[in-house]
């Protein structure tokens, strides 16, 4: 069954997927409805290179060389930033960049798609930050023997508290005796 153009358009304008094109200026000459609802800006605003003022500014250097880089190649590409949405907080984007032809094999430009994924790459960045916390609780365990209270090092050695600390930090020692330790150590003596 072949699709009428009607058909393709609404396709097109109620993908859920947020969609552009680009001629070959590499500037942007079409956006979907999904696009223009997620930002908040009128078909106008967007075309040429309206589009990048959404662009989070610390992701525009990175954005912009993909897709130069890509564009001059003729190479589909693949990228991540965080795009303003219509309420001014940024999101992030995940967007998929394919060079077309005309019918008869003339490079046009570009299509793309995006979705969000904000919610993916927060979850992704609370795993990585749970990942991080737990190995760093995991290297701060030392293995000391419950008897004698020695420490065994990364050799495999087994070597008194005060060394270990002393060879991995800054602390210097001083000795005494607790007022436990002399009750015990003065009844001993007696």
């Amino acid at each position: 069954m072949e699709l009428s153009r009607e058909e393709y358009k609404l396709l097109v304008e109620k993908a859920p997927i947020m969609i552009w094109r680009s001629d070959l200026s590499m500037g942007c000459d079409y956006f979907n409805e999904i696009w223009l609802n997620f930002t908040g800006r009128s078909m106008e605003q967007e075309v040429g290179n309206g589009w990048a003022e959404g662009v989070h500014p610390d992701d525009f250097d990175r954005c912009l060389k993909i897709y130069t880089d890509n564009f001059a190649k003729r190479e589909s590409f693949e990228m991540f930033y965080r795009l303003r949405r219509s309420d001014g907080a940024y999101r992030w984007i995940f967007d998929r960049g394919v060079p077309f032809s005309d019918l008869d094999g003339a490079f046009k430009g570009f299509i793309g798609s995006c979705i969000d994924v904000t919610e993916r790459i927060e979850a992704q960045n609370a795993l990585d930050k749970a990942c991080q916390a737990e190995i760093k609780t995991l290297r701060g365990f030392l293995p000391i023997c419950s008897y004698c209270k020695k420490i065994r090092n990364d050799k495999n050695y087994w070597e008194q508290l005060e060394i270990y600390i002393g060879e991995h930090s800054d602390a210097s020692f001083t000795h005494g005796i607790c007022p436990d330790c002399a009750t015990k150590i003065m009844g001993e003596f007696e």
